[in-house]
């Protein structure tokens, strides 16, 4: 949009009547602002495959609620086209600023369409939603949600039929809804007491969560564990200021944990995340006021989830020092995946067609927990909405049984009563996990030592660099294409044994020489599978400048491991340096 243009539709905001006086308001304060006007109203706030994420704020570039509308209309849109409108649509929301706003914006746009919505009485936690979506018999679900980000943001995903995150073709078929709409005019709405009246828009609640947390209970299995040791377990937790407080609290009390000790500055909802620059269970500063808890009380483990609910961060202690020691998401999940498979082979076996699912920048590690139980590793791209399609799949099909998924990004799924990440579902099962191993006399880092020991010392980890502007992009574009059409024959001193090249859709094996397709959709990530377990990933950022690198490797114990990491990843960054120079 050039100058003109962009001037040009900041007045019309300014201006037309379909604008609240707020919103006329929030604008005239910025009329003398121009670098603020062009960065309002440059471009629109982008629907892709993931909906929206923006900065919230008025004009076609931010989060407000006729952008929510715009993209509300484009959905139900496609829904209506699909034949599918009454069935309904569940409609979460978090602790975000603008969040119930959003919420109800969309819900009364679909009221006005002539489509059901059931919208939740206050905020919930992402799986819920995910769970509601399907207990409801819904054709589509919205989360408003901006996830981790920082407070100033806000967001919009959308849901399909299955309970997962929208996938092709209903992504792009939304998404062209979506960009048909040119004017504002163009969307519906109507009033909520209207709404109401005509059995258009239905509060739920209380039964949807009584139906979550019932499903959730059914996956516990060790419960003698929990009656043996519940009231002794000491487990600190944090919602950072977001949705997971009452969902995660009640069902650690109605199983019959005795000694929940939840950080008192973060246990409010608060879309300011006072406490915290970054409410992101990855970040270390995220963990500081529940480890000072967790000294205080002398806690096992230490628990927090994101504001959504759907990732989850952990410490716990080690036996052997007393220090509290931190798990990346691949360990989390690692951990999890071992207890669950291997307590449920111990109490009814394994079924011949279960599977364990994982994207392909997620650990090597649970490539071993597969075989040494039996079952297949099924690999899907970045994106928990991919492990929700394959669980799609094996019901479709009728073959193949679900026994657990995860991603490297602190995110997992036990069970299917949901088609997302569940950090409620992953809380209860770290917590069953702690108090099982607590009667062997271990804590759960104990059980992590137990797992390298067993399978070798995985680590894993990521690097990343930021290229900005039109000449990053190229530099970026520049080096994937050295390292696709000059693949190194090693890689930080690890042979290279197969490259996965997802974009051309092909697997050669450079020992062999055998090529085979890839069986996914084309997509821009390398993949080099090298000697001895090592492996390297790259692939550009979908939403950022950024290039990524992630990798894996295998040592002999955790402090090698972790040094053989270290030097992995400075000698991958100083190959791209290498291709840079030339």
């Amino acid at each position: 949009m050039n100058e003109y243009n962009y001037k040009q539709v900041y007045e019309q905001w300014v201006n037309n009547p379909l604008f609240d006086q707020e919103t006329k308001d929030e604008l005239a304060a910025i009329r003398d602002d121009e670098k603020e006007i062009e960065e309002r109203f440059y471009c629109d706030l982008v629907f892709g495959t993931a909906g929206l994420r923006g900065i919230i704020g008025a004009g076609t570039n931010r989060m407000n609620r006729y952008v929510v509308r715009k993209a509300t209309q484009g959905l139900a849109n496609y829904i209506k086209k699909a034949g599918k409108q009454n069935q309904g649509v569940a409609i979460a929301y978090d602790s975000r600023k603008m969040s119930p706003e959003f919420s109800m914006e969309a819900a009364l746009c679909l009221a006005a369409n002539g489509i059901k919505a059931y919208r939740f009485e206050s905020l919930r936690p992402t799986p819920e939603l995910s769970f509601a979506v399907r207990y409801l018999g819904c054709v589509a679900g919205i989360n408003v949600t901006a996830s981790h980000n920082p407070p100033e943001y806000n967001g919009y995903k959308v849901y399909w039929e299955d309970g997962a995150q929208i996938t092709a073709p209903n992504d792009t078929g939304i998404m062209a809804e979506v960009k048909d709409i040119t004017d504002f005019a163009d969307t519906k709405t109507m009033d909520m007491d209207e709404a109401i009246q005509a059995g258009l828009l239905i509060t739920i609640g209380s039964e949807v969560d009584d139906a979550y947390i019932a499903e959730l209970k059914k996956l516990v299995l060790h419960k003698q564990a929990i009656d043996e040791v519940g009231k002794d377990l000491k487990i600190v937790y944090t919602p950072l200021h977001g949705t997971g407080n009452i969902p995660a609290r009640r069902v650690l009390a109605e199983l019959g944990f005795q000694n929940v000790y939840v950080v008192p500055e973060q246990e409010l909802p608060d879309g300011n995340f006072p406490t915290v620059a970054y409410p992101n269970p990855e970040a270390k500063e995220a963990f500081t006021l529940a480890l000072k808890l967790a000294k205080e009380v002398d806690a096992d483990l230490v628990l927090a989830t994101d504001p959504d609910a759907d990732r989850l961060g952990i410490y716990a202690k080690d036996t052997a020092t007393g220090e509290y020691k931190e798990f990346t998401g691949n360990m989390s999940g690692s951990l999890l995946c071992e207890y669950e498979v291997s307590q449920m082979k111990a109490l009814h076996g394994l079924p011949e067609d279960g599977a364990i699912i994982k994207t392909i920048v997620t650990t090597n590690l649970v490539d071993a927990i597969a075989r040494y139980y039996q079952v297949d590793l099924i690999e899907c791209f970045t994106g928990f909405k991919n492990i929700g399609r394959e669980i799609l799949k094996f019901e479709q099909k009728g073959k193949g049984t679900y026994l657990f998924g995860f991603e490297e990004s602190y995110g997992c799924l036990i069970g299917t009563h949901a088609r997302d990440k569940d950090a409620i579902v992953a809380t209860m099962a770290l917590c069953e996990a702690a108090a099982y191993y607590k009667t062997q006399g271990k804590t759960l880092w104990d059980a992590m030592m137990d797992m390298y020991e067993k399978y070798g010392y995985y680590v894993d980890d990521i690097q990343t660099i930021t290229l900005k502007g039109v000449e990053g992009s190229k530099k970026i574009g520049h080096i994937m294409n050295v390292l696709r059409e000059e693949p190194p024959l090693s890689i930080a001193g690890y042979k290279t044994k197969v490259i996965r090249d997802y974009r051309l859709e092909h697997i050669k094996n450079l020992e062999t020489g055998e090529v085979k397709p890839t069986g996914f959709a084309n997509a821009n990530v390398l993949y080099y599978e090298l000697e001895e377990d090592a492996w390297l990933a790259v692939r550009p950022s979908g939403t950022e400048p950024k290039l990524k690198f992630y990798y894996g490797v295998k040592g002999d114990s955790y402090e090698g491991a972790h040094k053989l990491s270290a030097d992995f990843g400075e000698k991958v960054m100083e190959l791209i340096h290498d291709i840079l120079e030339k």
